[in-house]
């Protein structure tokens, strides 16, 4: 844990940019947590797989490509990605009816067990982030993201 003076040195709260700075600081925290539950949990999986598990749970049958166009990540990188999860025996393909090079990806039912477990987790991290706050806090918060998210997305 940081020193409270270090962790104020640079603190400006007129500084617009501390309002990113800190969802950085709440992200990394957030993730750490998660991938130590990753470790506890005995799943063999890097922060990742785990995108990649989460994204072919919410989006059964999709392709390499469908991940692709939705991540912006590099197509060499997804397949790499996929082909270490399928080989962890939580991910399956099953050919395209209509092209034959098109391979479909679905969880197995280990790999929704795990997604399922894991997701458990994140919603109880979840909770827990936000304990404390009261419903019109909570409410807030939502609104003045959508706010902040909006303006990036717009401009």
């Amino acid at each position: 844990m940081m020193n409270k003076k270090v962790d104020k040195v640079n603190h400006n709260p007129d500084d617009k940019h501390q309002v990113f700075e800190t969802i950085h600081r709440l992200m990394h925290h957030f993730r750490a947590r998660q991938y130590r539950f990753i470790q506890e949990s005995g799943v063999d999986l890097t922060h990742m797989q785990h995108k990649v598990l989460g994204f072919f749970a919410r989006h059964p049958a999709a392709t390499l490509s469908d991940m692709v166009s939705y991540t912006g990540k590099d197509k060499a990188q997804i397949a790499r990605l996929i082909t270490e999860v399928r080989s962890k025996g939580l991910l399956d393909a099953t050919p395209d009816a209509s092209d034959k090079r098109i391979s479909r990806l679905s969880l197995t039912p280990e790999g929704n067990k795990v997604f399922e477990s894991l997701k458990t987790s994140e919603k109880e991290l979840s909770e827990l982030a936000v304990q404390g706050l009261s419903e019109e806090e909570y409410k807030t918060l939502l609104i003045l993201l959508a706010k902040i998210k909006s303006n990036i997305a717009t401009n």
